[in-house]
């Protein structure tokens, strides 16, 4: 843009007041009148187009379909050509990836611009080629397909996707609860995995005949990966005596929410252990599945679920002292995987929550969503309660499954922790696919 046009511009953006917000640009002309229009794509000038949300409950079929030839020198998958330089790029030779970390070792952008395939064969199930800087390649048919296949295909195993039930409160109750055992060495963790298994597919397990004890609750959550760190520690074991400037160290009612929506990355995982309760009654753990209270409203009313999934909502930590905790950016209620549109998180805690970014004069729109969910989430066959026993250790995935409590009285004791969400989904992915899919996978997904 010469400098007299971007003189221009900025003339006409400060007198009609150009914003950008949830993918469009609002333009406000000193009349009052306002339009939007979706923002122009960066490399192209056609609009930018998002995939439609969905809540998954399927996972992508794993089939890689079509075909993958070489001819002429040209690698082709489905008719499309590969560009040479990926190719290059992903050779999987030991000398372009380390064979032990699985780390690429080739220099990228040491790789001529010109590349160019000198020489190439296919078998039944591979593709070789030699490239005109010498290197030689052999690159297996289901890596391209994988490669060149929808982005919710390529998402499958990245992202540990398999089929996911929703839940209301009676079947909630019929899940299968789960009986702890000590790890035996040398032999892979069938609890871990089954704990895992539950959270993917409902959000949440419940164990029973755990020690009722701190350290055994602490070991048994350090076998799916490490305990995350926060502001309050790292693994708990408290009363409600507000030794931290929190809600939950209280005793007074919790309405079903989402922690740590005030870090860029909230926590994954989530636990308890109720180790004692003496001296009063109460204190009913309630659970309720977002991703079905999402499935709801995105039925009920495709707007608000779409000013949800838009609009960006900030939130803080600031009990304790010297201390602000926000993350780097505003989020939505309801987070998006922007390849596929599918549902991959919801963030939901009014006491948390600070500034809604909107124009003050369109916050209402973002309330009158929010209350929709809100009596969603509150609909009764939606509650799962649940009065938590010592040795019994409730782990919810926290991206997904909000939580809340009853009021109660006497004195309770409770211990547990955080995981991170990148962690446990790593976990998972190898013990339920298997590790060498999951490493055969890092190319194309």
């Amino acid at each position: 843009m010469s400098s007299m046009r971007a003189f221009r511009f900025m003339l006409n953006a400060r007198s009609i007041g150009i914003r950008k917000f949830a993918g469009h640009t609002t333009i406000f002309s000193r009349r009052g009148i306002s339009t939007t229009r979706p923002l122009l794509n960066a490399t192209t000038s056609e609009s930018a187009t998002r995939r439609p949300y969905f809540v998954g409950t399927h996972s992508p079929d794993a089939r890689t379909l079509g075909k993958a030839v070489v001819e002429n020198n040209v690698v082709k998958t489905n008719e499309h050509a590969v560009p040479n330089i990926w190719l290059r790029d992903n050779c999987q030779c030991k000398s372009c990836v380390h064979e032990d970390t699985k780390q690429r070792l080739l220099d990228t952008f040491s790789i001529p611009e010109d590349i160019s395939i000198k020489a190439s064969s296919e078998t039944k199930d591979n593709i070789d080629v030699e490239w005109s800087d010498g290197h030689k390649s052999q690159y297996s048919k289901a890596l391209l397909l994988s490669a060149g296949s929808t982005a919710d295909k390529r998402a499958r195993i990245r992202q540990g996707l398999v089929d996911i039930d929703l839940w209301d409160a009676p079947k909630a109750k019929t899940v299968l609860r789960l009986t702890f055992s000590e790890s035996q060495e040398g032999t892979p963790d069938s609890l871990v995995h089954s704990i895992l298994k539950n959270l993917r597919r409902y959000g949440f397990a419940q164990i029973d005949s755990v020690p009722v004890s701190p350290q055994a609750t602490e070991s048994l959550l350090s076998r799916i990966s490490f305990i995350r760190e926060t502001h309050y520690g790292g693994f708990y074991d408290f009363t409600a005596d507000l030794a931290s400037k929190d809600t939950a160290y209280t005793n007074i009612a919790l309405e079903a929410h989402t922690d740590t929506t005030y870090f860029s990355d909230p926590a994954g995982l989530q636990a308890f252990h109720l180790l004692s309760h003496t001296e009063g009654s109460g204190g009913q753990s309630l659970l309720v599945d977002g991703f079905n209270a999402a499935e709801q409203l995105l039925k009920e009313d495709k707007g608000a679920y779409e000013v949800l999934a838009s609009v960006n909502v900030q939130a803080h930590a600031s009990g304790n002292e010297g201390i602000s905790i926000m993350p780097y950016k505003g989020f939505p209620v309801l987070g998006h995987d922007e390849a596929t549109g599918r549902l991959l998180q919801v963030r939901w805690n009014s006491s948390d929550r600070a500034a809604i970014e909107l124009p003050l004069g369109e916050v209402g729109r973002w309330y009158e969503a929010a209350r929709k969910f809100d009596r969603i989430l509150k609909r009764k066959e939606n509650e799962y309660w649940e009065q938590l026993q010592p040795g019994t250790v409730v782990i919810f995935d926290n991206w997904r499954v909000l939580h809340g409590r009853a009021e109660f009285t006497g004195k309770r004791r409770i211990c547990g922790g955080y995981i991170n969400r990148d962690d446990w989904i790593s976990k998972f992915k190898v013990l339920e696919f298997g590790q060498g899919e999951v490493l055969g996978s890092l190319a194309s997904g």
